[in-house]
This record gives C-alpha cells, sequence and structure tokens, in this order.
C-alpha cells in the first residue's frame, strides 16, 4: 500500500513563504509524475504544479513565478516552495503521485494566507 503524507502547511501572512512536503512511502513503481493540487473553500480541487520522471515543471498560470517544485528521491519526497503568497493562495494542498498503474493521493494540508 502506497502512502503519500503532506506536511508543511499553515497560517502565513500575504507576501510570507512556505514549503510543503510529500513523502512517499511503501511499493510502488514506475512513477510518471509527482503533482500538487488545491481545493479552496466551495471550489474545485485544481492542479497547481506537475514534476514528471524526465524532470519537466509545469504549473497553474496563477502560481508562475511564485511556486517551484522539486524533489529530493533520497527522501522519496517531493516539495511545493510557495513565496509571494496571496490571500487567493488560501486552501487544502494535496499531493499526487501518477504510476504507470495507479494513482495516489495524500491527504491534504490546510494553507491559509491572511490579508
Amino acid at each position: 500500500q502506497v502512502q503519500l503524507v503532506e506536511s508543511g502547511g499553515g497560517l502565513v501572512q500575504a507576501g510570507g513563504s512556505l514549503r510543503l512536503s510529500c513523502t512517499a512511502s511503501g511499493r510502488f513503481f514506475n512513477t510518471v509524475a509527482m503533482h500538487w493540487y488545491r481545493q479552496g473553500p466551495g471550489k474545485q480541487r485544481d492542479l497547481v504544479a506537475t514534476l514528471t520522471s524526465s524532470d519537466r515543471t509545469t504549473y497553474t498560470e496563477a502560481v508562475k513565478g511564485r511556486f517551484t517544485i522539486s524533489r529530493d528521491n533520497n527522501k522519496n519526497t517531493v516539495y511545493l516552495q510557495m513565496n509571494s503568497l496571496k490571500p487567493e493562495d488560501t486552501a487544502v494542498y494535496y499531493c499526487r503521485m501518477t504510476t504507470s498503474t495507479n494513482i495516489y493521493w495524500g491527504q491534504g494540508t490546510q494553507v491559509t494566507v491572511s490579508s
């Protein structure tokens, strides 16, 4: 069984920074990509950033230049560095792993940005 555990969320003032972590455990193979999604209050869950196995990164337009996705393979961990945070970044942030055969989700971590 694969588990993804997110951490690093919290309350921050506008303009501040947070770094989210997502650590994977269990047996998983052929990871195609890691993603960060977010779901704001009353909104659908949206893709924020993707990091492929070939190190290609993509970001939703709203976070380009502010967020950076990266990973540490030795720690089975993917990160989301979030800078210049805005109140509209407030959401539950979810990590997702896509393999050649499965998709796995973490439980989410709350990020709240105060104005």
